[in-house]
């Protein structure tokens, strides 16, 4: 059964193809933007999901928008004071077994520093990630549901309303352990300075 969902970009055909338009190898692209080969090979295979900082790497190698990636067409600059995003224009990824549908909340210029998503579970789905960068944290709201955290050697089940902080630059996983689906938004930060 194929994990691809309507309406979701496939990001990892995406990096791949642009990938070959600029005629790089995995280790040439692994070199400019400072991503591992064996990501870079996860993440076109859809078996990785990049985070935003990952992407915007991966665009700036490319000499690319984010938005081409995500959207397949440069996005024109416009001059507003008040940016709204229509909900069928969110940037939206799954994880590889498509449990979690995770909707991009936050801007393409935080990237670097700070990303935030709306993560909805199915019954017992679950998002499984890599360590990140050296400093990242991860802050997690449960909305709804119970998820359980694990964060390398330690778990936490978090209650609707809770939250959760803990590392994220080793293995960790969100799990839903409540009996239906769950909500939560999810805040990556990357501290400075380290």
């Amino acid at each position: 059964m194929s994990t691809k969902r309507k309406g979701i970009p496939q990001i990892g055909d995406k990096v791949r193809d642009a990938r070959k338009e600029k005629k790089l190898t995995l280790d040439q692209l692994a070199k400019l933007s400072g991503v591992s080969k064996s990501m870079l090979s996860q993440i076109e295979r859809g078996q990785a999901n990049p985070t935003f900082a990952t992407l915007w790497s991966l665009t700036q190698s490319f000499g690319m928008d984010i938005y081409e990636l995500l959207e397949g067409a440069p996005r024109e600059p416009e001059v507003v004071k008040i940016e709204a995003v229509p909900a069928n224009l969110t940037p939206t990824m799954s994880s590889p077994d498509g449990s979690c549908v995770m909707r991009i909340l936050s801007p393409v210029e935080n990237a670097a520093l700070c990303e935030w998503y709306e993560l909805s579970f199915e019954a017992a789905g679950a998002l499984r990630s890599a360590p990140h960068v050296e400093g990242t944290r991860e802050h997690l709201t449960v909305l709804s549901g119970r998820i359980k955290v694990e964060s390398a050697d330690d778990t936490e089940t978090v209650e609707a309303g809770g939250t959760a902080r803990y590392p994220a630059d080793c293995d960790h996983a969100l799990i839903n352990v409540g009996e239906g689906n769950a909500v939560a938004l999810l805040v990556v930060e990357r501290l400075q300075g380290l």
